[in-house]
């Protein structure tokens, strides 16, 4: 019998030499002559690990990780003894950091063959289309309202409620996007998922195209991810050619065919109205809402955005029922939520989990502190229009709520770690040289009140009138915040207004000797 390996080929692993390793794996076996099955798999996440290998036994797979090419003929023997190694981790399952998770989303991520239909389906997929076509349109509807699945993109709007607004609007076409511009700070799960399972996307939305009675979708990735852009025209041959796009998918009346559009690498084409004029071609500029895009979407017609985590969920909620997604989290914030790790940490990596878990547990406990070995200082959440909490807001449950009635938000859930060594004026700075360089330019709160932002920052920083510098920044976000069009200008004002509330001290210059002895 073959020995089976499992190496990834997620951008994560390859970045640090996973196909160097694969082929030196295959070089070793070569030598040895023994016969071996290589099969490039996604991540499972523990980037800190990577790359992760895996080999089949009797017990599970076991993994060693991270693995560099002088490690990989020891590692060959190990595996071929099934002896002992100073990187064997093993059985991957059984590892600490996996086996906490609640895994509905990443389950099969770094596990199956993103390239093989048959491997997807031999995992559960395609179980959940397969119920969703005997249901029919208003079951499915029923179903993906009363799991309360919420967008995992950052507005966190029902996406129950977004589906029943296209389903009901008549037209004679209707459109399925799915937005992986995913281009917030410390956030990588679009990437992993199209990476490592880019069948449950297709399925989540051939799901959505059945249900608001939509025949087309398009995918559109941002220009820097080439990996996922590979695996996902891969993935649409293979379920084309197996029957799950096309005219008669899974063999019913419905058709549903899609295709990926990649971007030009603008953070505002993120925003869904700025996307849509980019698919259609165009500069991506923000639309003014109304009307919404439920109504007047894709080339004016009604059309369905959500993120990729968004319709990553749906096969597990239409295959296993909305209680059995429902079930997990707490508040009006249910099911899993894949939380990314980054910055100044010592574990790195995606970390799936029901939502409830607190800011704290992520770091300290899960993310095992700073990489630096320094002290905690400031965590931001929510990529880079995301709100600074400090260590005493490490209390704060990860929840849609709890983070708003903290002045925060959880966004795409990547979470951003700095140690103390950090200094939170050059931050509040950079929030606004940010949205300056990103911004799109329609509407003035944004395009000036950014640049004006920098400016006055700068002035903070270098000492001049700091008093009432720091009050016009925080006129000038107040402004940005309620007269911007869209989320770039008006979310831009969380991060530094936070650094301003919660580490004042270090906008606030320190008293000289002089002034101190008066």
């Amino acid at each position: 019998m073959n020995m089976r390996i499992f190496i990834p080929r997620d951008a994560a692993a390859v970045a640090v030499g996973a196909d160097e390793i694969a082929v030196a794996f295959e070089q070793v076996a070569a030598k040895h002559g023994l016969p071996v099955e290589i099969t490039r798999t996604g991540s499972r996440g523990l980037c800190w690990l990577e790359p992760m290998v895996e080999v089949a036994t009797a017990k599970g797979r076991v993994a060693y990780g991270p693995v560099s090419a002088e490690d990989v003929a020891s590692v060959f023997e190990s595996m071929a003894s099934n002896g002992p190694h100073a990187l064997r981790l093993g059985v991957a399952d059984e590892i600490p950091w996996l086996k906490r998770q609640t895994r509905l989303t990443f389950a099969r991520c770094g596990v199956i063959d993103p390239r093989s239909l048959e491997d997807y389906r031999a995992h559960g997929g395609y179980k959940g289309l397969e119920r969703a076509l005997s249901l029919g349109s208003d079951a499915i509807l029923a179903e993906v309202t009363a799991c309360g699945l919420r967008g995992r993109g950052g507005a966190g709007f029902p996406t129950g409620i977004k589906w029943k607004t296209v389903a009901q609007a008549s037209a004679n076409r209707k459109f399925i996007v799915c937005n992986a511009d995913e281009g917030d700070s410390g956030t990588f799960a679009d990437r992993m998922i199209m990476e490592g399972d880019p069948f449950l996307v297709i399925e989540g939305m051939a799901t959505a195209g059945i249900t608001v009675g939509a025949t087309k979708g398009y995918i559109y990735i941002r220009s820097e991810y080439p990996h996922a852009v590979e695996a996902m025209n891969a993935a649409i041959v293979a379920a084309r050619r197996g029957g799950y796009l096309g005219d008669r998918i899974g063999g019913s009346t419905h058709s549903f065919d899609m295709e990926v559009r990649v971007g030009a690498g603008a953070y505002v084409c993120g925003e869904e109205t700025s996307l849509l004029e980019s698919l259609e071609g165009r500069r991506g500029l923000v639309r003014a809402k109304p009307p919404l895009p439920a109504h007047h979407g894709l080339f004016g017609k009604p059309t369905v955005i959500n993120n990729v985590l968004s319709f990553a969920a749906i096969p597990f909620i239409l295959a296993e029922g909305a209680k059995a997604y429902a079930d997990f989290g707490m508040g009006r914030s249910r099911g899993t939520m894949p939380i990314q790790l980054a910055g100044n940490i010592r574990q790195g990596g995606l970390f799936e989990t029901a939502f409830g878990v607190t800011l704290g547990e992520l770091v300290d406990d899960i993310g095992g502190g700073t990489f630096t070995g320094r002290p905690v200082r400031a965590v931001q959440v929510g990529g880079p229009l995301g709100a600074y909490f400090p260590r005493a807001l490490f209390d704060t449950p990860f929840d849609y709520e709890a983070f708003a009635a903290r002045d925060g938000l959880i966004g795409h859930g990547g979470i951003v770690v700095f140690d103390d060594s950090v200094d939170m004026r050059k931050q509040a700075r950079f929030a606004m040289e940010f949205c300056a360089i990103e911004s799109c330019g329609k509407c003035t709160p944004c395009r000036i009140g950014s640049t004006r932002g920098v400016e006055t920052i700068e002035k903070i920083i270098n000492g001049e009138r700091v008093g009432e510098n720091l009050a016009l920044v925080e006129d000038l976000c107040n402004t940005m915040k309620f007269g911007s069009l869209c989320a770039l200008g008006g979310f831009t004002p969380y991060p530094v207004l936070s650094a301003l509330k919660h580490f004042r001290e270090d906008f606030i210059p320190a008293p000289t000797t002089l002034q101190a002895a008066e």
